[in-house]
């Protein structure tokens, strides 16, 4: 999403989303899609965030945004895909294709004859987005490269006016699970984890084992987010200049934890808390009406346990960097 926006991890599912200087928003925008129409043409941009909740905010600000720069060569297209296609009705996506694909065949694609001559030339492209352009943008750009190389192949004879890509059962698999694999790699690079909903990608429906692996990698996100991506956030920050290194700047080494920083670490402190509402639990089944007093008090004890290593692990700065950083997607 063009404009500048953060979120703070704080151990939620999904950190607020918080917009940066919104008075700046237009002019960054306006920068960015007049660079891209210089670079490709025309612009189609599909915005595919929730239209309510956090994301609201964003997509609202967003369409905001949009009215003061689009015109003939730059559209703005909405398409909340969680509302339509839910988390398992992907075939949906046709109903964005029909919007887009006046769009898609007017600015064609490149194309030259036998010779070496330009016989087609593209003249725009499609900007889509999502919150961090893996899951749902995966999904979308497979659906719509699919439909441009469908159109490549009829153009220059290979396929029938009414042949597609899923006519081909053996060019089909490849196509899907040469798009599979490639969203695998990029949001390994960002998440740590595969693509979500990439089930669909590779077989062209959700499956079981889909749905579960995808809440397998929600909460492998939702630790690497909140406990491993330090050094990641450190890295970007330098690389962009948010962090300048100085010459005089004090290399001292970095004091050795000790006392509670050296034990308190997530694996640690999940331990306890499941111990203790382990024991909260035995306690309460044991509750009887001559000690129902007595092991109320100690339910409530191992209760006040939990609430406290928790917040005292939240609090622990060795643990949490409370600043903005990456926001592993799970969308």
């Amino acid at each position: 999403i063009p404009f500048m926006w953060e979120q703070i991890v704080d151990l939620t599912y999904k950190p607020k989303f918080e917009i940066v200087q919104p008075e700046e928003a237009t002019r960054i925008a306006e920068r960015h899609f007049l660079d891209l129409r210089k670079k490709y043409g025309s612009v189609l941009a599909v915005d595919l965030v929730n239209k309510h909740g956090g994301e609201g905010r964003l997509s609202e600000k967003y369409a905001s945004v949009m009215q003061h720069i689009t015109g003939d060569d730059i559209r703005y297209l909405h398409f909340d895909f969680h509302k339509i296609c839910g988390h398992i009705h992907f075939e949906r996506l046709s109903i964005l294709y029909e919007q887009i694909e006046g769009f898609l065949e007017q600015n064609g694609y490149f194309l030259l004859n036998e010779k070496g001559d330009k016989m087609k030339e593209q003249l725009g492209v499609v900007r889509s987005n999502c919150i961090d352009c893996l899951d749902r943008t995966n999904v979308t750009q497979s659906m719509i490269g699919r439909k441009m190389l469908e159109l490549q192949l009829k153009r220059i004879g290979v396929f029938g006016a009414e042949e597609t890509i899923s006519s081909h059962l053996n060019f089909d698999e490849r196509y899907k699970i040469l798009w599979a694999n490639h969203g695998d790699e990029i949001s390994i690079q960002y998440s740590g984890t595969p693509a979500l909903k990439g089930d669909f990608v590779r077989y062209g429906h959700r499956t079981a084992h889909g749905v579960v692996k995808d809440g397998w990698s929600s909460l492998v996100r939702y630790y690497l987010n909140n406990f491993a991506d330090g050094t990641k956030q450190d890295a970007i920050d330098l690389l962009q200049g948010h962090y300048i290194v100085a010459v005089s700047r004090d290399m001292a080494p970095v004091p050795q934890k000790g006392g509670l920083e050296a034990v308190a670490n997530f694996p640690v402190a999940l331990f306890v808390v499941l111990i203790s509402f382990w024991f909260a639990t035995m306690s309460l089944k044991q509750t009887g009406s001559d000690y129902k007093h007595k092991h109320l008090f100690f339910s409530l004890l191992w209760t006040g346990i939990c609430v406290g290593v928790a917040a005292l692990v939240r609090a622990n700065g060795r643990i949490f960097c409370n600043r903005p950083r990456l926001h592993k997607p799970r969308s």
